[in-house]
């Protein structure tokens, strides 16, 4: 006998998601949350790239 699996969050989710909202909004939204990952992930490259620089800035003006 196999348990059955039991459905995850996401999958509830998801399944919820199909019910209420139709296709063109479901891709709205996903193309949004892509949005936003992105964005996120270009503020954490900025962030590097800021410490980098700040980093080569200093040890530039200790050498003169």
């Amino acid at each position: 006998m196999r348990a059955a699996a039991v459905p995850s969050v996401t999958g509830a989710l998801r399944a919820m998601e199909s019910l209420l909202l139709g296709a063109g909004q479901r891709t709205a939204r996903r193309n949004a949350w892509t949005a936003v990952l992105e964005d996120r992930r270009r503020a954490k490259d900025r962030v590097e790239t800021q410490h980098v620089l700040e980093a080569v800035a200093g040890r530039t003006s200790q050498a003169t």
